[in-house]
C-alpha cells in the first residue's frame, strides 16, 4: 500500500510535519504576484516548510489566486500538501445558510447543496471540507447558530449524514464538527465553557457527531470549550476513549484553529509542549494553525511522555487519506484560473441555490397581503435590504470572488424582472448596522403610502451572524423597528421580508406588520428566489428547526423541554400561573415554535388515531393521520410525529421528534400518512446509564408543529 510505504521513507521530523495545519498564507515568504513581503504569523522557518503535510485555506493550492505556481517550484517536500477549507454553505455557488436549510425538512436537498459545494472546493483544489456543522443548539445568541441545522437531535443527524453523502458524491472528504457539545456554551457566547451531565450529551448531544461517523466521515474536529472544566482539544476521555474505543472511529481528528495552543490561556496547559502533550494523549491527529506540534512533539516523544505509536498512527491515517483522494499521484488537479472558472458557478449550480432558498424560507405570518397580485400597479421596497447582494450568509467561501455582472440579483432587481410593468420605488430608509437610531422615514412613509403594497426588507446583516457573532439583543436594530412602526401604520398591505442568521425576537413586529417571511440568509438566488415567493410562484413549505424567543431571556430555549415539578406547561399554555416554572414579567412559551411554518394554502387533519393502544417489544403501532389540502393552490406540508414519555427512571422531555414526512398537495387532494412506532424509538439513556426503553405511558402526537399536535395514549408492555 503505497501510504504505509511512503511512512516507512520518512523521519520522525517529517512524520511530524504532516501533523501541523498552518494557514496556506503562512508558507508564502513574498507575495508571487508582486514580491512584497509576506508576514508568517506562525514563524514557520525555512528549514520546516517542506515538513509541512496539509493547509488551512486553498491559497497556496489554487489555480485562481495565480500563487500555485510559485509554491510548488519553490517547496518541494516528500509528500504533497493537501488544502482543506471552510466549506459551510457554498463554495463559489453560496446556498442558503445550514439553519435555513435545514427548514426544508429534505435531507436530500442538503445532500444536492453538499455535492454542489463540494465540486466547486475541487476547482480550487480544496479536498477536504470542513462539514457538516452537527452541534445541536438552543441558545439563539450564539452567532454560530447559522452554521447548524437547530435544536432537534433527530434531524441534525439526518442533515448531517446527507452532507457527509454529498461530499463523498463529489469526491471530497468531510470533516465533522465540533466535537462535542460546542452549541451549549454558557451565554450563547462563542469560545464560553460547556457544563454537561454524561446523560444528557449522550442523549441529545452526541448523536449527530455518532451518524456523521457511521455515514462515513473522514475526520472530525475539535471544539473550542471545555467539557465540565476540560478542553475538549485535551480531553482524552472524549476523544480516545469515546470516540475512538467506544465509536471505532479510525480517521483524522484535527483540532480547530489554534484549539491545541488555546489550551494555555484556558489555564490548563502551561506551555505550548505541555498542550501538545495533552492532544496529543488524546490522539488529536493534526494541529491546526499552532506549531505546538512542530516545535515540542519530537522532544516529547524522545522523553516517552507521547508514544511514538501515536506520531506514526497519525501520520499513517493523513497518508491514507491523501493517497484515497489522490494526493500522492497528483496533487494539484486544477492549475489554471481558467480551469476552475470552468468548473464553478454553473446554471445549474444557481439553479440549484434558487430551489433552495426558496424551500428554506419560512412563512411566520400572513394575514392576507402575499402572495402580491401580479396585477398591483406600484410595489415600494423599504429598507436596508431592498438593493444589496449583501444578503449571501457569512461563511461565504470564494463566491463573490468570481461573481460577475448578473450573478446576484438583489431583491429590487428581482422584483423588476418578475413583473416588469410594475412601478418599483426602492428606499433604503436606513442602515443594517446594530447602532442604527435613525427615526426620519419621512421618504420611506411618503412611498409607502403612495404604493399599493409596500416589502419591508430588514432583519440581520450577514456580518452579525456566525463566528464570533454573538449577541446579547437579538431583535431589530432600533432604527429597523421604528422603520417598521412607521411603514405598517402608513400602509396595511405591507409584508416583511425578513433576512436574518438566527432566531430574531420579534415580537413588536408580528403584532403590527401583517405578513412576515423569514429568508434567513438565502445565498446567491436569495434575491430572485424571494421575488418567485412574494408573488407567489413558490408556496412557502419551510418549517423552523429552531425556536423563536418572545424576548432573549427567554434563551436558552427549546421544544423538547424536560419538565419540571411546578410545571406551568408554558410551552404548550400561554397562561401565567402563580408559583410555577415562569417569569412575572413574559411568558414563557415562544413567539414561534420549532415546526412552524405556514403556507399560502391550508391543511386540515382530521382521522387521526392508533392502530392499537398497547404494544410489546417487536411490535410495530402505526399512527394514522388525514391530511387535506383545503386551500386553492398546491402546496407542501411537513407532517410531524412526536412521541413523551410519560414516566422514566430519569425525567424525559415534554416531547421528542421522532419521524417527519413531506407531502406534497393539489387543492383539495387528500391522503393518509401513516408513521410507523417501533420500541427501538422509545429507547433513552436510563437511570443506570445503560441505552434502552422502559415499560409504561407514552403519548404519541401527531401535527403541524412542536405545539399543534394531536394526542394519543398507548402502553409499551
Amino acid at each position: 500500500m503505497k501510504a504505509k510505504e511512503l511512512l516507512k521513507s520518512l523521519t520522525l521530523e517529517e512524520k511530524i510535519g504532516q501533523l501541523v495545519q498552518p494557514y496556506g498564507k503562512s508558507l508564502l515568504r513574498a507575495d508571487p504576484e508582486t514580491g512584497a513581503p509576506m508576514r508568517d504569523p506562525l514563524g514557520i522557518t525555512d528549514e520546516e516548510l517542506p515538513l509541512i503535510g496539509s493547509v488551512l485555506d486553498n491559497s497556496i493550492c489554487d489555480g485562481a489566486t495565480g500563487e500555485l505556481k510559485h509554491f510548488r517550484d519553490n517547496l518541494k517536500g516528500k509528500v504533497p500538501l493537501i488544502a482543506m477549507h471552510d466549506v459551510i454553505h457554498g463554495c463559489d455557488t453560496i446556498f442558503p445558510i445550514a439553519l435555513g436549510l435545514a427548514c426544508s425538512f429534505e435531507p436530500e436537498l442538503m445532500k444536492e447543496c453538499s455535492y454542489i459545494s463540494g465540486e466547486e472546493a475541487k476547482a480550487h483544489n480544496i479536498l477536504v471540507a470542513f462539514g457538516p456543522m452537527t452541534d445541536l443548539v438552543r441558545d439563539a445568541r450564539w452567532g454560530r447558530v447559522m452554521e447548524t441545522t437547530g435544536e432537534d437531535p433527530l434531524v441534525n443527524a439526518q442533515m448531517a449524514v446527507a452532507t457527509v453523502e454529498g461530499f463523498h458524491q463529489a469526491g471530497v472528504a468531510a470533516c465533522v464538527k465540533h466535537f462535542a457539545a460546542y452549541g451549549l456554551v454558557e451565554s450563547g457566547r462563542d469560545y464560553n465553557p460547556v457544563q454537561i451531565g454524561e446523560r444528557a450529551l449522550r442523549e441529545y448531544f452526541l448523536p449527530s457527531y455518532k451518524a456523521a461517523i457511521d455515514a462515513g466521515a473522514d475526520m472530525i474536529m475539535t471544539s473550542y470549550n471545555t467539557i465540565n472544566d476540560i478542553p475538549a482539544t485535551g480531553n482524552r476521555w472524549l476523544m480516545k476513549d469515546i470516540l475512538r474505543d467506544e465509536w471505532g472511529f479510525d480517521g483524522i481528528i484535527i483540532s480547530d484553529s489554534g484549539a491545541v495552543k488555546e489550551m494555555i490561556p484556558h489555564g490548563f496547559a502551561k506551555d505550548q509542549k505541555e498542550a501538545a502533550c495533552y492532544a496529543a494523549n488524546a490522539t488529536v491527529d493534526l494541529d491546526m494553525s499552532s506549531t505546538c506540534y512542530l516545535r515540542h512533539l519530537k522532544e516529547l516523544v524522545e522523553e516517552g511522555k507521547v508514544d511514538e505509536s501515536f506520531v506514526d498512527e497519525a501520520c499513517l491515517r493523513i497518508l491514507k487519506l491523501k493517497e484515497r483522494l489522490g494526493v500522492l499521484d497528483n496533487p494539484v488537479k486544477y492549475e489554471t484560473y481558467e480551469d476552475t472558472k470552468k468548473a464553478i458557478l454553473k446554471p445549474e449550480y444557481i439553479a440549484s441555490a434558487q430551489k433552495c432558498a426558496e424551500k428554506s424560507a419560512v412563512l411566520l405570518k400572513n394575514e392576507g397581503v402575499l402572495p402580491l397580485s401580479d396585477k398591483v400597479k406600484k410595489i415600494a421596497l423599504i429598507g436596508p435590504f431592498a438593493d444589496t447582494e449583501e444578503i449571501l450568509g457569512n461563511w461565504i467561501c470564494f463566491g463573490p470572488k468570481h461573481y460577475g455582472k448578473g450573478v446576484i440579483k438583489t431583491v429590487r432587481e428581482a422584483v423588476e424582472a418578475r413583473v416588469p410593468g410594475c412601478e418599483i420605488v426602492t428606499v433604503p430608509a436606513c442602515t443594517w448596522a446594530l447602532d442604527d437610531e435613525t427615526t426620519d422615514f419621512a421618504e420611506a412613509v411618503a412611498a409607502a403610502k403612495d404604493a399599493d403594497a409596500v416589502v419591508l426588507c430588514i432583519g440581520e446583516h450577514q456580518l452579525h451572524s456566525a463566528e464570533g457573532n454573538s449577541r446579547v439583543n437579538i431583535g431589530l436594530p432600533k432604527g429597523q423597528m421604528e422603520l417598521a412602526r412607521q411603514v405598517c401604520a402608513a400602509n396595511p398591505n405591507t409584508a416583511a421580508l425578513l433576512f436574518c442568521g438566527r432566531p430574531l425576537t420579534i415580537v413588536e413586529l408580528h403584532d403590527i406588520c401583517p405578513s412576515i417571511l423569514c429568508m434567513w440568509q438565502p445565498g446567491t438566488a436569495g434575491g430572485t428566489a424571494a421575488a418567485r415567493l412574494l408573488f407567489g410562484d413558490v408556496n412557502p413549505s419551510g418549517k423552523l428547526t429552531m425556536t423563536w424567543p418572545r424576548a432573549v431571556g427567554q434563551c436558552p430555549l427549546y421544544y423538547n423541554q424536560t419538565r419540571t415539578g411546578r410545571p406551568c406547561w408554558g410551552m404548550e399554555v400561554q397562561k401565567k400561573r402563580s408559583m410555577t416554572s415562569n417569569y412575572i414579567d413574559e411568558f414563557t412559551y415562544p413567539l414561534y415554535n420549532f415546526g412552524h411554518g405556514l403556507s399560502y394554502t391550508k391543511f386540515e387533519y382530521t382521522d387521526a388515531a392508533l392502530s392499537a393502544d398497547s404494544m410489546k417489544a417487536g411490535d410495530t403501532l402505526t399512527l394514522s393521520v388525514k391530511v387535506k389540502n383545503t386551500g386553492d393552490r398546491e402546496g407542501q406540508e411537513v407532517v410531524q410525529l412526536y412521541i413523551r414519555d410519560m414516566v422514566g427512571s430519569v425525567v424525559r422531555p415534554i416531547k421528542e421528534l421522532k419521524n417527519y414526512k413531506k407531502i406534497t398537495l393539489a387543492p383539495g387532494e387528500e391522503t393518509v400518512v401513516e408513521f410507523k412506532i417501533t420500541e427501538e424509538m422509545l429507547r433513552f439513556w436510563r437511570a443506570d446509564m445503560t441505552f434502552g426503553s422502559e415499560a409504561g405511558d407514552f403519548t404519541a402526537m401527531v401535527g403541524t408543529a412542536a405545539n399543534g399536535v394531536t394526542q394519543h395514549p398507548f402502553v409499551l408492555e
